[in-house]
């Protein structure tokens, strides 16, 4: 038989009331640690949910900044090529594929309805070997009525011989600048 045990005695027995006997308060701690388990586990897949969420977002985001990058570079190309076929030379050379001529002298309405200088047909110039530069203004066929530009195209004459309305994009000469002050300016193409 076994020998009962004796009873403890100073120091032995203050930390034996301290030890948790193994009967009833052992299954009360069992719901706490479950708990604790189950919110640092909670806890470690929302951090995981959370950081693949922000991975997802990085890349997007460099997705996005790479086309960004892509689309910046092809509308620069193309502001280039808009830019090379507005020039001067391209547009002349442009329109004299497509059977246009310079536009003659044009005629401005004054506010009280006159006309002023005398409007004449454009007619295409004879072929040259190489192209002029400028006209002189003594050329002018009307001292009143501007010189047209190079670059200023019209229509040829049509069909019946009558000349079709041209668009010049020159202004009229110093001496009559009083009097064009108050009409309304010539239209031109372009921007």
């Amino acid at each position: 038989m076994s020998k009962p045990a004796a009873p403890l005695k100073g120091r032995a027995a203050r930390l034996a009331r301290l030890m948790p006997s193994s009967g009833p308060s052992t299954a009360a701690r069992t719901p706490f640690v479950l708990l604790v388990v189950l919110l640092l586990g909670g806890g470690l897949i929302t951090l995981l949910l959370l950081n693949s969420a922000l991975n997802e977002g990085s890349f997007r985001l460099s997705e996005l900044k790479r086309d960004t990058t892509e689309l910046t570079d092809e509308q620069q190309a193309l502001q280039r090529d808009v830019d090379s076929r507005s020039q001067p030379d391209a547009l002349e050379k442009r329109a004299r594929e497509l059977g246009m001529v310079p536009g003659g002298s044009p005629a401005f309405l004054n506010p009280d309805g006159t006309v002023r200088g005398k409007p004449t047909e454009a007619t295409a110039p004879p072929p040259s070997p190489s192209p002029s530069p400028t006209p002189s203004p003594s050329a002018s066929p009307d001292p009143d009525a501007p010189a047209a530009g190079p670059s200023a195209f019209g229509a040829s004459a049509g069909a019946s011989g009558s000349p079709s309305p041209s668009v010049s994009a020159t202004t009229p000469d110093p001496a009559a600048a009083p009097a064009a002050e108050n009409s309304p300016p010539p239209t031109s193409p372009g921007r």
